[in-house]
């Protein structure tokens, strides 16, 4: 069993920041990529960005210049610096990893971030 956890959604103010993280554990081996998605209700689940086990990144258009991704690999744990938020960033943001030999990855269970006007 592999369990996904995330932490560090919350009610914010625009322009704030967040930091989410999300931990693995459980039998989890060779982690490979990384990443957060996010869903708002009525709309397909996005990716916000991943990480690669060497540490390349990807990010969506919408959060470039303003959320980091990063990871710690000694604890299994994936990092999303959210910085100047916008209300548009509002949603459930899933952690996923791609690891065990698996070619799906694991979801987390969602953690809420709200970004009031």
């Amino acid at each position: 069993q592999v369990q996904l956890v995330e932490s560090g959604g919350g009610l914010v103010q625009a322009g704030e920041s967040l930091r989410l993280s999300c931990v693995a554990s459980g039998n989890i081996f060779s982690i490979r990529l990384m990443g957060w998605y996010r869903q708002v209700p009525g709309k397909q689940r996005e990716l916000v960005a991943h990480i690669s086990s060497g540490g390349s990144t990807n990010y969506a258009d919408s959060v470039k210049g303003r959320f980091t991704i990063s990871r710690d690999n000694a604890k299994n744990t994936v990092y999303l610096q959210m910085s100047s938020l916008k209300p548009e960033d509002t949603g459930v943001y899933y952690c996923t990893v791609y690891s065990n030999g698996r070619l799906t990855p694991y979801w987390g269970q969602g953690t809420q971030v709200t970004v009031s006007s």
